[in-house]
This record gives structure tokens, C-alpha cells and sequence, in this order.
């Protein structure tokens, strides 16, 4: 149950959509993820009032078609797993919602079953 967190700037509501379900079907077919298992935060900005800032760090030249993805999920996938799926979003990013790869940026933070309410304060995932 992967919580998923996209920040764009100056996205539209039609690519803020795009680019969450390029993510959404990069999890899918890269870790398995059921597809009715979608839980996203698609933010845009707007570059005054809020905006993101961003650099040429590791030598990757960012635009402000910059994206970020920040996504919390359960540990256990592999480090070949998280790979292609960082690679997978940068390719449906692209196809979906025209964004280059190199302003894909994708974070994963992993978590255990017992960090997880799932609704009704139960955490549904313990046994």
C-alpha cells in the first residue's frame, strides 16, 4: 500500500493526473502493487506563492519541468525492484505527461505493517 506524494511545477490538473497515473501503473507493474490500490497527493505549484527549487546536483541538468515523487510503502522489494520501478516512472512520466526523465526525481522511503491505518484506526495490516 504504497502512499504516493507528487509535487510539479506549474502542472494542470491534466498533467498533476498524468503524472500520478504514470506512477500508479509503474507500481503496478513493477512491484505488483493491485491496481484498485491507489493512494496519491498530486500537488502543482505555481512558482510565487509556492514553488520548488532544484539544481544540476550529480550532473543531472533540472528544468522547471521539474517533478518530484515521494513515496512511502512497506519494506521488502528488492534493490533491482526499486530500479526499474524509478525507471519505469521516468518512462510513463515522459509518455503521459511529456516530462523529460531528467526531471523525474523519485524518493522511496519503506516503513513496517505496523505503520500503516488504513481507515477506522485500525492498522489493518498487523496480525
Amino acid at each position: 500500500m504504497p502512499l504516493v506524494r507528487v509535487d510539479a511545477l506549474r502542472a494542470t490538473g491534466e498533467r498533476l493526473d498524468a503524472l500520478g497515473r504514470a506512477v500508479h501503473d509503474a507500481l503496478v507493474e513493477t512491484i505488483g502493487i493491485p491496481p484498485d490500490d491507489r493512494f496519491q497527493i498530486l500537488t502543482g505549484h505555481d512558482g510565487t506563492s509556492s514553488t520548488l527549487r532544484f539544481d544540476n546536483y550529480l550532473g543531472v541538468h533540472r528544468d522547471e519541468g521539474i517533478v518530484y515523487v515521494a513515496i512511502t510503502m512497506r519494506a521488502g522489494r528488492t534493490t533491482a525492484q526499486k530500479q526499474a520501478l524509478y525507471r519505469r516512472i521516468a518512462e510513463l512520466a515522459q509518455e503521459y505527461a511529456g516530462t523529460e526523465p531528467r526531471n523525474v526525481f523519485v524518493t522511496l522511503t519503506e516503513n513496517e505493517s505496523a505503520d500503516w491505518s488504513l481507515g477506522n484506526g485500525v492498522a489493518q495490516y498487523v496480525l
